[in-house]
C-alpha cells in the first residue's frame, strides 16, 4: 500500500492511462484486423487512411513502440497495394 498522497494519486492516475491505453490499442488492432481481413479491393483503401492515423497517434504517446507503428503501416499498405492491383491484371 502506498505511504504518500502522491504515491496513491499516481496509482489511480496510472490506473486511468493504462484503462485508456488498452482501449485504444485494442481499438486499433480491431481496425487493423478488419482492413487486413476484407474481401473488397476499395474497403482497404477507404479505411487505410483511418487506420494509419489510430496508428500514429499509438505510437506518438507511447502506446506502442514506433517501430511497431511502421511495420503496421508497411504491411498494411502492401497488402492494400496487392488487393488494388488484383483485378488489374
Amino acid at each position: 500500500m502506498a505511504n504518500h498522497r502522491s504515491s496513491e494519486k499516481r496509482i489511480r492516475s496510472n490506473k486511468t492511462k493504462r484503462t485508456l491505453n488498452r482501449y485504444q490499442g485494442r481499438t486499433v488492432r480491431n481496425a487493423v484486423k478488419k482492413v487486413r481481413e476484407s474481401e473488397n479491393p476499395e474497403t482497404p483503401t477507404q479505411d487505410l487512411s483511418k487506420v494509419i492515423s489510430q496508428v500514429d497517434k499509438l505510437a506518438k504517446k507511447n502506446v506502442i513502440h514506433k517501430n511497431k507503428a511502421a511495420n503496421l503501416k508497411s504491411k498494411l499498405m502492401r497488402k492494400a497495394n496487392v488487393k488494388a492491383a488484383a483485378p488489374a491484371q
